[in-house]
């Protein structure tokens, strides 16, 4: 096996990485950062973010866990203080793993400005930086509804708990192969009207968000912004790829959202 660690700048995060790398090489576990077969994030959800845009690229080849250096996140399986427990659960040497879903994201642009592609493992959000989003939403090329507001909000099963559920989005099991649409702040009167409800999008559909033209729109995808001019639209379906969690100690997505949101056992 071979192992790759991401790890944010804390002082804490480096400390546990150093001893994690001195314990992987007394156990002679490989160390590659260009092709490992596992990625061990070191810090918080945010740092397996990190990790997970770092090798989105070899998705079908490697596995991610994570280890969290404050308390327990929705991707992280392990605390600092079991790095021995860990290692030694790698030595097993068991190849199952658990996969969650993928937003994948299509931007397009006006004239011949070639789209950019992305992978989302949260959410991505489109935004406007001074004033009112105009936006037509289509549901597989149909035209849903005509958005005015703050911006919308597009999230995976596991993002639903994120920034998601903080603007009124329901929380999906990550069993769920479906995507999830919601408004940030939509303007609602007897002019204008939009659904006002977040919408879960089945696998087999795509969304597209058609804007206005301006120059001042704000992409997000993940923990990433994306500045670009001349923006005409955004497709959002789930991807083909899948991210993959290696499951020597996986932890239940409703414990997780139960100790999150209501009490730790």
């Amino acid at each position: 096996m071979k192992v790759a660690i991401v790890h944010n700048h804390e002082y804490k995060s480096s400390e546990v990485t150093r001893h994690l790398l001195l314990l992987l090489k007394k156990n002679k576990i490989e160390i590659d950062d260009h092709q490992p077969d596992l990625v061990i994030s070191v810090g918080g959800d945010g740092t397996l973010l990190s990790a997970f845009h770092r090798f989105s690229h070899r998705l079908d080849e490697v596995s991610f866990l994570g280890v969290h250096t404050g308390h327990l996140g929705f991707y992280t399986d392990w605390r600092d203080y079991e790095l021995e427990e860990l290692v030694q659960s790698l030595l097993v040497h068991q190849e199952k793993s658990i996969s969650y879903p993928l937003l994948d994201v299509k931007i397009s642009f006006h004239g011949n400005k070639p789209d950019k592609h992305f992978l989302a493992l949260n959410e991505s959000t489109i935004k406007r930086a001074n004033r009112t989003m105009v936006a037509d939403v289509l549901i597989k090329d149909e035209l849903f509804e005509r958005f005015r507001g703050d911006g919308l909000s597009v999230s995976t099963p596991t993002g639903s708990t994120a920034y998601n559920k903080s603007i009124g989005g329901a929380v999906l099991h990550p069993s769920i192969n479906a995507f999830q649409l919601a408004e940030i702040a939509s303007l609602n009167n007897r002019v204008f009207r939009t659904l006002g409800s977040p919408i879960v999008i089945a696998h087999t559909e795509w969304l597209e968000i058609k804007l206005q033209e301006s120059n001042d729109y704000l992409i997000t995808v993940d923990q990433l912004d994306i500045y670009q001019d001349d923006i005409k639209s955004i497709y959002y379906r789930i991807a083909d790829e899948r991210i993959h969690f290696a499951s020597y100690r996986h932890m239940h997505f409703w414990h997780r959202v139960k100790d999150a949101f209501i009490s730790e056992d």
